[in-house]
């Protein structure tokens, strides 16, 4: 069986239901490998159901192992199959499920209790297995390489945008599928925003550069951040530099098993504080990544950041410092958290680079 559906079949009893219907992309992908934007996977205490229309039906008789693959037509509907199989208490999406959809669900299965599986499946998902590692490892190496390309092709004149479609280009052209996200390219001033995607601004001389980009590899993806300067670094950009990689390489060495997102997002607070700068690192330090560039655990001081961190989950260490009309700096690593530590994923240099091509 597979294990991933073995993980959530074992939830039934606890949430009290008999079978779930599943369709955010990220958990149908996880659950059955489709990798097509329509589906419906349906787990019961005894099937595996894949349910698509007639676009669909023959990739994911190849990609869905283990599922039945049943065809939705005009005559034979999603309400049709759930029917079919009995089903009494289905677990949904509360979470992505649509209104409407929710809505739907009612109206044609009125036997039917709809029970809400809050986020179980993206929980299930914090914790990677060996496949999943292995193929964010292959992430977040293509993005070092793109990394060390860009620094030999960065050059002062050329836009930040400019900067960004080198990045997704090489990516691409070496075994990526394409960005887990819009790239963050921001320069001088704009580098105090800690979300500047690429924009049509001139890289000059002695601005700082930060670079927050990531790749996709057969759906998962990496995420990493660093920061340099073009020409000499001031005296001033190198201090905010060396309070923020501090910050970042001593939450690092804390992160293990049992330590909670918030406990370690205090270590790199503490010393951003403690340096004069707290009221400008206003982010969370880091966050899960897998299928999705953002999801649990969350390393904040925030609610969902008193989640244990546990071997197999997938991590951000990113502190920053952000100071309007001057720029900022952001250091990021992605990290796998494992049985006594940690392991960190990307390899990059974390040196203060002054880059002058």
């Amino acid at each position: 069986m597979n294990i991933r559906i073995k993980k959530i079949r074992d939830k039934f009893e606890e949430l009290n239901i008999d079978s779930v219907i599943v369709f955010k992309p990220e958990n149908r992908r996880y659950l059955s490998g489709f990798t097509g934007t329509t589906g419906f996977v349906i787990i019961t205490e005894n099937k595996n159901i894949f349910a698509t229309d007639f676009r669909y039906t023959e990739q994911a008789n190849k990609q869905c192992d283990g599922y039945e693959i049943k065809k939705i037509s005009k005559d034979y509907k999603l309400y049709d199959i759930l029917r079919e199989l009995g089903v009494k208490k289905l677990g949904v999406e509360d979470d992505f499920a649509t209104y409407q959809f929710i809505n739907k669900l009612k109206e044609e299965l009125t036997d039917i209790e709809l029970i809400p599986l809050k986020g179980t499946i993206t929980k299930i998902r914090m914790i990677k297995d060996n496949e999943e590692i292995k193929l964010i490892e292959k992430a977040a190496e293509l993005t070092d390489k793109a990394y060390e390309y860009i620094l030999k092709t960065i050059k002062t004149g050329m836009t930040e945008k400019e900067v960004a479609l080198e990045l997704e280009f090489f990516m691409r052209k070496n075994g990526a599928e394409g960005p887990s996200f819009d790239f963050i390219v921001a320069s001088g001033y704009r580098s105090s925003m800690p979300h500047g995607v690429a924009s049509e601004k001139v890289i000059e001389e002695g601005d700082f550069v930060t670079i927050d980009m990531g790749c996709k590899y057969k759906g998962y993806c990496s995420d990493m951040t660093r920061t340099f300067v073009m020409g000499k670094a001031s005296e001033k950009q190198k201090e905010i530099y060396e309070i923020v990689l501090k910050a970042q390489q001593e939450a690092l060495k804390s992160i293990k098993p049992g330590l909670t997102g918030l406990e370690i997002d205090k270590i790199a607070r503490d010393i951003i504080t403690n340096n004069g700068y707290g009221e400008r690192f206003g982010h969370g330090l880091g966050h899960g990544v897998g299928l999705e560039v953002h999801e649990l655990p969350t390393l904040s001081q925030h609610e969902m950041g008193k989640i244990k961190l546990q071997p197999g989950m997938i991590i951000t260490d990113e502190p920053g410092i952000y100071i309007p009309n001057f720029g900022g700096v952001r250091i990021e690593d992605l990290v796998l958290v494992t049985e006594d530590g940690y392991k960190v994923l990307s390899k990059s240099t974390k040196q203060l680079l002054e880059i002058n091509n």
